[in-house]
């Protein structure tokens, strides 16, 4: 193949999959990895892709901290469905953590809890939403407040989860990549997760599907770590086969 044709290869890749592998690629195409770097970066210059660390994918994989005030009205219908279906994760006398983000009070908003449920959390908004119900239990983590999420986070917070051990963590991110792994725009909220999940039998990811394939400043943990995601029918297959292999449960709403 010549340059033109090695392009539109890698271009049909990605419209195809949403990401290429620079090694996938040089099996594919016969040439070496400094070739494959040199397209994928042309391709860049020209705005038709973005470069990844050993890949390629067509969408900006960096995320930008925005406030829930801004995010509660983005894919509105998919987070009441995935949220939906967590809620319905729930037992009758569960011990919960729920954290921070704009699905996780989506999924606030669901619960109705039949039996007494105690539920943990960072968050304000999902307190709020939690303390209508006579047998709902919380306790809320103090700490630094993020106003951009209206939650805490800090050492604070995370000494209080020590004393606990609940039966599930409904965790919400700002980026689920196959490689890097799960993560979130600011590095102290990522630390709690992480802190959140020690304390957690089994952890539980709500995610709209244009979380997948992005990456926000701070990691919390990697695919491999977590049980099970709940997404929208946006996901790729391509995606859903790479979770499976790493172990986690897809649940598509």
């Amino acid at each position: 193949m010549n340059n033109v044709e090695r392009h539109q290869f890698i271009m049909a890749q990605l419209k195809k999959v949403g990401s290429v592998n620079v090694l996938e690629l040089c099996k594919m195409l016969e040439v070496s990895s400094v070739t494959i770097r040199k397209d994928l970066k042309l391709l860049e210059s020209r705005q038709l892709l973005f470069r990844t660390h050993g890949g390629a994918t067509l969408v900006n994989p960096y995320t930008t901290d925005r406030t829930v005030f801004e995010k509660e009205k983005m894919h509105a219908v998919e987070k009441v469905a995935i949220a939906r279906e967590a809620a319905s994760m729930i037992t009758d006398n569960d011990s919960i953590i729920i954290a921070s983000g704009t699905t996780v009070q989506a999924m606030a908003k669901e619960i109705q809890p039949i039996g007494n449920l105690t539920v943990v959390t960072s968050a304000l908004n999902v307190a709020v939403q939690l303390i209508k119900h006579p047998n709902v239990e919380i306790l809320q983590l103090g700490g630094i407040l993020r106003k951009s999420s209206t939650s805490v986070a800090g050492l604070y917070a995370e000494s209080i989860l020590s004393d606990f051990f609940c039966s599930k963590l409904f965790l919400g991110v700002d980026g689920i990549d196959l490689e890097f792994g799960l993560t979130t725009t600011n590095a102290q909220e990522a630390h709690l997760n992480r802190k959140m999940m020690e304390v957690s039998q089994k952890v539980i990811v709500l995610a709209d599907s244009t979380k997948f394939g992005k990456r926000g400043f701070g990691r919390i943990c990697g695919i491999e770590e977590i049980d099970c995601i709940i997404t929208d029918k946006g996901i790729s297959p391509h995606t859903v086969k790479g979770l499976e292999r790493l172990g986690v449960k897809v649940m598509v709403v």
